[in-house]
């Protein structure tokens, strides 16, 4: 069984995964999700890898999974694990040397029509209320730094959710094509589907680490 390393999006925290740990616990794996130091404005990308990889500890056959903003982390946390597999869940996927402020307009995503309220359709009112007690305020000044990271010779999922408003299907269609090689799964759930849908999200986690283990 796989140890799944689930990395939230930027001003969000762990809790975003609440409902996705449980399903996968259940299906015999076991799950790390941290609290990154995104309020601290001083630090960088290396800082939010080593809160998560410090609580990872010496676990083996981990998976790394990226949300949104957390596509940044994810391949740096990656490689410092030598896991065995990367997921990108609707998120950011960057290329080596791209700065964060650059990839909107090197994704296209610059030319989407974005509705003023995009993140939290189809999450339930109570969740969506919660979710917003547990905002944070994303800083760091890494997001004008190039990106660190490199393409790494791993198996990896790119995820993208139908009902996204932040990030349409069709964009990330492209994004997932363009930048990992592949093809995307496609689950139901909007922008924070491990909220709307966490089943769905897990059950395509679960999906995956049953391909990296037979691959093994």
């Amino acid at each position: 069984m796989a140890v799944f390393v689930l990395i939230h999006g930027g001003g969000s925290s762990a809790w975003d995964w609440h409902l996705v740990s449980p399903v996968l616990e259940a299906s015999g794996h076991r799950v790390v999700a941290v609290d990154l130091p995104i309020e601290d404005a001083g630090a960088g990308l290396e800082d939010y890898t080593r809160a998560v990889t410090e609580a990872v500890g010496d676990a083996r056959n981990t998976i790394v999974v990226g949300h949104s903003l957390g596509g940044f982390t994810a391949p740096l946390v990656c490689e410092t694990l030598n896991s065995d597999g990367l997921v990108f869940l609707s998120a950011m996927i960057p290329l080596p040397g791209e700065t964060f402020g650059d990839w909107w307009t090197n994704s296209g995503h610059d030319r989407e029509t974005i509705p003023e309220e995009p993140y939290f359709n189809l999450v339930p009112e109570d969740l969506a209320r919660e979710a917003a007690d547990h905002e944070r305020d994303q800083q760091g000044a890494w997001m004008a730094a190039p990106w660190p990271g490199k393409q790494l010779d791993v198996p990896t999922l790119g995820i993208l959710c139908r009902d996204d408003l932040f990030f349409p299907p069709s964009f990330m269609r492209s994004l997932i094509r363009d930048r990992l090689g592949a093809e995307p799964v496609e689950i139901a759930g909007g922008h924070y589907a491990p909220l709307s849908h966490p089943e769905a999200v897990a059950g395509a986690l679960n999906d995956f680490a049953r391909q990296v283990e037979e691959g093994r």
